[in-house]
């Protein structure tokens, strides 16, 4: 009765959603903070008669002010349902199997495999040097038939400069395109939006759900010359051609005006941030250093499984993963200062 590509996906595993009891949930990089205090305006004074009509097709009023926001025109801006779905269009319209395999880290956004399966994408994982970070030149070397890469990384939330981005996309073949995933970038990291113009061939993919506290929103964006966000649209208009609805293009605009409050509550986040990894230092920890809103850390002696496990019992959520380069390690979510020296406090008495 199915397909044979079916039978042969393996689809991601998302951050467990328990509900047996409730949980202080450090395992899924959700913000701990509201969003903008102003969306709660539109909500009540939304229009609910306008929903019976189809919204723009095009986003054209969010569009631009993205492009305002990052320099560039409405044409290099296209939204999404969320950064996964347009990561899911770039892998369709950017990578095909004619010019080699598409490359990625070794270690990072487990989502890569899954939509190199979905497509029929042959690739091939480059692996990290031994402190986690990425060996650019590699992937300069291999060429592919294109290249994606989170950055921050995930899980580890290892990042990479500007500079060494800018570095990199001078030595790329500029004829196959690289897609950056730039999920927790305003969590410390640099963003490559500014090189979008320099260099055609790149992809900067972003998210509502991180720094702007709209996870439940599902929206995202691509930052891109204006062949590539073409080459988008013809994926989007013969797939859904009405994605991003109504309600969402208007919060979304109402969030990008309130940069004030997103600025404070990223700052908190980073605050919150390196006080817990200097807790988890003292008490004997490696921790990588993250420019997310998340630490990847292991404690000598234990599994990641085994931290997970004791926590979990304290009603507390961490991520574990399985693999080989990962299974000593935990993924923390930062939360806000309380819920972090909450934390530290079972890991004093528990681990």
């Amino acid at each position: 009765m199915l397909s044979e590509r079916v039978k042969r996906l393996v689809p991601y595993t998302p951050g467990e959603q328990p509900q047996d009891k409730a949980y202080l949930k450090l395992n899924t990089n959700e913000n701990p903070y509201p969003p903008s205090p102003r969306i709660k305006t539109i909500l009540q004074d939304f229009d609910i008669e306008s929903l019976r009509l189809y919204p723009d097709p095009l986003s054209e009023r969010l569009r631009s002010q993205l492009g305002s926001r990052y320099g560039l025109s409405r044409e290099e801006v296209f939204v999404s349902n969320g950064s996964d779905e347009a990561l899911s269009f770039c892998f369709y319209a950017f990578f095909g199997n004619e010019r080699g395999s598409l490359l990625f880290p070794q270690l990072t956004y487990s989502f890569f495999p899954v939509y190199c399966c979905f497509y029929d994408i042959a690739y091939e994982p480059i692996p990290l040097n031994r402190d986690f970070t990425i060996n650019l030149g590699k992937f300069v070397q291999k060429g592919g038939c294109g290249t994606i890469l989170a950055n921050p990384n995930a899980p580890t939330g290892v990042a990479l400069s500007l500079k060494e981005i800018s570095d990199f996309l001078e030595s790329y073949p500029p004829d196959k395109v690289v897609v950056i995933d730039e999920a927790y970038v305003d969590f410390g990291a640099e963003s490559a939006a500014p090189l979008v113009r320099r260099f055609p061939n790149l992809a900067v993919v972003r998210t509502f759900s991180k720094s702007m506290s709209l996870a439940g929103l599902r929206l995202g964006f691509v930052l891109a010359s204006e062949g590539l966000i073409s080459a988008l649209f013809t994926v989007k208009d013969s797939f859904n051609s009405y994605p991003v609805d109504m309600l969402s293009q208007s919060i979304a605009e109402v969030a990008l005006s309130d940069e004030v409050y997103y600025q404070a509550i990223t700052r908190a986040i980073i605050s919150a941030r390196e006080a817990f990894r200097e807790s988890l230092l003292a008490m004997d920890w490696n921790v990588l250093p993250s420019k997310a809103n998340f630490v990847f850390a292991r404690k000598g002696g234990l599994s990641g499984k085994e931290v997970y496990l004791e926590l979990k019992k304290r009603g507390i959520l961490v991520r574990y993963f399985g693999g080989e380069q990962t299974r000593d390690f935990v993924r923390i979510t930062i939360g806000k200062k309380e819920d972090m020296e909450r934390l530290t406090g079972e890991i004093r008495r528990a681990l």
